[in-house]
């Protein structure tokens, strides 16, 4: 999808994207961790006082021999893919000061060539869709923010909020039979050599 077709927004107030939503019951083996098959869990990922932290090096192997996609270590939320209805994703994150070229959180399942229907990259302290258009958030490094990612598929879009901004509006979805929602970290072009993310207050909402 062209940059030029998609609504940016710099300043609006701030609000609750959740109204209209249920939040859907999450338990530990909702989450499924995925990194360098050869590297042990401990070794790119923690899990203390309720914050996921995930990292991952450029050099790092991919999370399956069979595999031929960049090093990650992501989360990938099983027990609600979907193919109709709007849902809704909300977490704060963290990304610290020189993580970069790197994608921080997706909607996954499109039609090919494409495997992904959304993605937010990290680039040099700022956040973006794909690798273009740059949102207009300040600096998204080295402090907390709240995430939200809605995506009506029978619209075929998507629109994303940071701290109750919306960011993004009515992005184009990228088709395909079934999503899911993934955080953490999946190196994409230009990486810095260390990358990481830390996650909290992980939601799965669903309007009824």
């Amino acid at each position: 999808m062209a940059a030029s077709s998609i609504k940016i927004f710099d300043t609006s107030e701030s609000v609750d994207p959740t109204v209209g939503f249920i939040s859907l019951p999450l338990k530990k083996s909702n989450f499924q961790i995925q990194r360098p098959y050869d590297i042990p869990e401990d070794q790119r990922y923690s899990f203390i006082d309720g914050v996921h932290k995930l990292w991952v090096f450029k050099t790092d192997k991919p999370h399956s021999p069979e595999s031929h996609t960049k090093p990650r270590t992501e989360i990938r939320i099983l027990g609600y893919d979907y193919s109709s209805g709007i849902w809704q994703f909300e977490g704060y994150g963290f990304v610290p000061n020189g993580t970069s070229g790197v994608c921080i959180m997706q909607v996954f399942g499109a039609s090919p060539p494409h495997a992904s229907t959304l993605m937010l990259r990290v680039y040099n302290g700022s956040l973006s869709y794909y690798r273009a258009p740059l949102l207009a958030v300040p600096n998204i490094c080295d402090r907390w923010f709240r995430l939200n990612v809605i995506h009506d598929v029978h619209a075929g879009n998507l629109t994303v909020f940071i701290d109750g901004i919306q960011v993004l509006e009515e992005a184009r979805g990228r088709g395909g039979k079934s999503h899911y929602f993934k955080f953490g970290v999946y190196e994409q072009d230009d990486p810095s050599n260390y990358m990481e993310s830390q996650w909290k207050g992980i939601k799965v909402l669903k309007k009824m």
